[in-house]
């Protein structure tokens, strides 16, 4: 954190940077809301709660393996002929990642529930499990990627729900050889910073272009030690997670859910 203090501050000279690293999101969104905060670097969900309930910006868009998205995606075994689509997996024992995975659970229940396949009747989060039990023959938070593909594996499930990588990067060549996928359900996007709505249009030119910086050979370190990330691409919040955020809102209760997860205090 204190190499991008420095880099920032000789960037935009006059300007004095702090950066924290704080527990939770929720104190960062209430940062932002009340002009304590700037900016943040945020996962995809909070980042959208930040954008509803404080009025943030997004501004760039972390690039990964080239990429500033990946696609969600409905897994099966490889002599299932009656699952194709989606909508197929109504009715039939799946299994997500967890409540809050956005390609195991937010994106293909989001798109379930935007579609009119399936209907939650109430706004909190028992509305949303009770929408649940009556969509599928049963379902699983099976707790990540490989374990929800080891259920499929083990005959436990008829699907899966995850990324587009996910039987490369966690199954050996014999099992990845036993799914296939059935339907791309569309893009979650990477990880995002996001800017204060209090933010001058100057200032955040200036911050946005400095950041961009980091991609240059010279900064780069800096991006990927403290970030993990190959590069920042400028973007907006409609352009990168509005998509997706629509779906966060579909799935009501959910957003308080999200903000859980990442709370390292609790």
């Amino acid at each position: 954190a204190e190499s991008l203090e420095k880099f920032l501050e000789e960037k935009m000279s006059g300007v004095d940077f702090k950066i924290v690293v704080p527990n939770d999101y929720e104190t960062i969104i209430e940062g932002m809301k009340f002009g304590h905060i700037d900016a943040a670097f945020m996962d995809t969900g909070p980042a959208w709660i930040a954008h509803n309930r404080a009025g943030a910006e997004a501004v760039l868009a972390e690039v990964v393996k080239g990429k500033v998205n990946y696609q969600a995606t409905v897994w099966t075994k490889s002599d299932n002929d009656s699952i194709n689509s989606l909508e197929d997996t109504l009715g039939k024992k799946v299994a997500f990642t967890s409540i809050t995975g956005s390609s195991g659970f937010v994106r293909p229940m989001g798109t379930l529930v935007t579609q009119g396949h399936i209907n939650v009747e109430g706004d909190d989060i028992i509305a949303l499990q009770a929408a649940l039990a009556d969509s599928f023959e049963n379902y699983t938070f099976a707790g990540g990627y490989k374990a929800a593909l080891q259920l499929l594996l083990n005959d436990h499930v008829d699907v899966a729900f995850g990324s587009d990588i996910a039987p490369k990067k966690y199954l050996d060549p014999v099992d990845q050889g036993k799914l296939k996928a059935v339907d791309t359900i569309g893009p979650v996007p990477s990880h995002v910073f996001m800017v204060s709505s209090e933010m001058s249009d100057g200032t955040k030119a200036a911050l946005v272009s400095a950041l961009v910086e980091l991609n240059y050979a010279e900064n780069n370190q800096i991006l990927r030690n403290l970030y993990g990330a190959e590069a920042l691409l400028p973007t907006s919040t409609e352009m990168h997670i509005g998509d997706f955020g629509k779906f966060i809102d579909a799935l009501v209760g959910l957003d308080q859910k999200i903000l859980d997860k990442y709370n390292k205090s609790s």
